[in-house]
């Protein structure tokens, strides 16, 4: 802190406690004027009502009192008048350093116990479960939710279910927390044209169960085959070496409704799973997976809207 702006908070710390402290003494000394049977002489309804004066109670002025002294200590051993440390030398940074230093001991005392096991064993550790959860909260939850059911409206997938872009085992699920992912699903609205792209789309929806015009599914499955499978396979079932999501599982990224699908196949999608290695250590990252399976739901138990396919414009 310069010395221009030390003098002006000890400029605003002595004002408020002068003036503070000034009204206090005053409210202790002040005499009110009284009448002979101790009221002000104002009076209302008629003068049913008159007003009284009493002294402060003595607890009210000792209680004051106090917290003046109080405050004078505080400023005397803490930080908080300008430029000065105060007599401690305390520092909010350095508590902090302390607290972190402790957090991180206990956290390394549960987790050096742990170190080699599966990821299975790991969840079913309950410290272990409740400290990825707590990081996965801290760092996770702003894309995919507090309960890792996702966010179709950024494209975070759901994280509990059996459906993994690249991958659900552990080597899989760490190299996409720490090292991140980058997703790109190519636009084709101008190869398809609009109704190309509804009929991708209702074949592609009719892989997992939704109902659509079997005319629509027939042209679509032709078109699939000769622009989609390269990617999501013959039978739609995803490549996790490329993030290539599976069309056949209802599980669906953007949103399972016909016209996102369209507008999926349409548009494209471009979707950035950030690097987490600088922020979170590899034993951190087993927590918050520890955490996640033993959150996953049984297979197929994804909460999926079953609908018929329209045409979009």
């Amino acid at each position: 802190m310069s010395g221009f702006w030390s003098g002006w908070v000890k400029l605003l710390v002595v004002i408020n406690l002068g003036i503070t402290f000034f009204l206090f003494i005053m409210a202790l000394r002040i005499k009110i004027p009284t009448q002979a049977d101790g009221t002000t002489g104002h009076v209302w309804a008629h003068g049913v009502l008159r007003e009284g004066v009493r002294k402060l109670p003595l607890w009210w002025a000792l209680l004051s009192a106090a917290m003046f002294i109080a405050g004078f200590i505080y400023l005397t051993l803490y930080p908080g008048f300008g430029g000065f440390k105060g007599v401690l030398g305390w520092t909010s940074a350095e508590e902090l350093q302390r607290d972190v230093q402790a957090n991180n001991a206990k956290i390394e005392a549960v987790l050096q116990r742990h170190r080699g096991e599966s990821l299975e064993k790991w969840a079913g550790n309950t410290a272990a479960v409740e400290i990825g959860h707590r990081l996965y909260l801290d760092n996770c939850a702003a894309c995919h939710g507090g309960e890792a059911l996702g966010n179709p409206v950024l494209g975070a997938p759901n994280l509990i279910d059996d459906d993994w872009l690249y991958g659900g085992d552990l080597q899989s699920i760490l190299t996409s927390i720490l090292d991140g992912r980058n997703g790109v699903m190519p636009a084709w609205g101008t190869a398809l044209g609009r109704k190309g792209v509804n009929e991708v789309a209702a074949y592609v929806v009719s892989l997992s169960g939704v109902n659509a015009p079997a005319d629509w599914v027939a042209a679509g499955k032709t078109r699939y085959e000769t622009m989609c499978t390269a990617c999501h396979g013959i039978e739609g079932r995803g490549n996790s070496q490329l993030g290539a999501p599976n069309l056949t599982d209802r599980s669906w990224l953007h949103g399972d409704d016909f016209a996102r699908v369209t507008e999926t196949i349409r548009d494209g999608r471009t979707g950035v799973m950030p690097s987490w290695r600088e922020r979170l250590s590899e034993d951190e990252v087993r927590t918050i997976a520890a955490w996640l399976v033993a959150q996953r739901v049984p297979a197929g138990g994804r909460i999926h809207q079953n609908g018929h396919a329209k045409p979009t414009s």
